[in-house]
């Protein structure tokens, strides 16, 4: 499956962020492709975001992944539970990243569900139909991704961005910006004025 270049992620994060609305995320879990539809995004600037982990250059252990080179992925726990995705941009040294918020499965949906689930959760109700990866702490669960693969480089093999795995037959419709929604982001009321930035963006569902 062709990845999306190093290039991809070296330029504006809010651009990149709308981009990657319809893009498949891929994870190889224990030599087993796991994909599925990005289907919303949010960006994160540090040099001018309060809403960033590394506002004004703040740099700690933590955030050391962002101020690496783009094309990485930057992964986080929150609230002693939950695991966040992120793909470091813009180049070196500027701490920047683009959170994925939400996916759509579209290959081995059984096994990204007993991941999300459990090994014996049976068929999914419709409310976990409805709430199956809409969160990026559920993208984290369903793909099997945790702190062990921060830093990991999104050129290579294990976790990476592909405009469409063809060898899988998939492909990935064309979005227009009308399908596009745009807001502002989710859980950062205390950011200030950052709170407001239009800078979440999802892909408008399908009736």
């Amino acid at each position: 499956m062709a990845r999306l270049s190093r290039g991809f992620y070296e330029g504006d994060t809010v651009e990149i962020a709308r981009a990657l609305l319809g893009k498949f995320l891929v994870h190889r879990y224990d030599g087993v492709p796991l994909i599925g539809r990005i289907t919303e995004t949010e960006a994160y600037v540090g040099r001018c975001d309060k809403a960033c982990h590394a506002y004004n250059y703040r740099r700690t252990a933590r955030t050391e992944t962002l101020f690496g080179p783009p094309g990485h992925a930057y992964i986080y726990f929150i609230y002693g539970m939950y695991h966040c995705l992120n793909f470091v941009t813009e180049p070196e040294g500027e701490p920047a990243a683009v959170l994925i918020r939400a996916v759509e499965p579209v290959w081995d949906t059984e096994l990204i569900r007993r991941l999300r689930f459990g090994p014996s959760s049976g068929a999914m109700t419709a409310y976990q139909r409805k709430n199956f990866l809409n969160g990026p702490g559920k993208v984290c669960k369903g793909f099997s991704l945790s702190k062990a693969e921060d830093g990991v480089d999104l050129t290579g093999d294990t976790l990476f961005v592909c405009d469409s795995p063809a060898d899988l037959r998939l492909s990935c419709p064309e979005i227009t910006r009308e399908q596009i929604l745009t807001g502002p982001r989710i859980g950062v009321d205390y950011a200030e004025e950052a709170r407001d930035f239009p800078w979440r963006f999802r892909l408008e569902k399908e009736d």
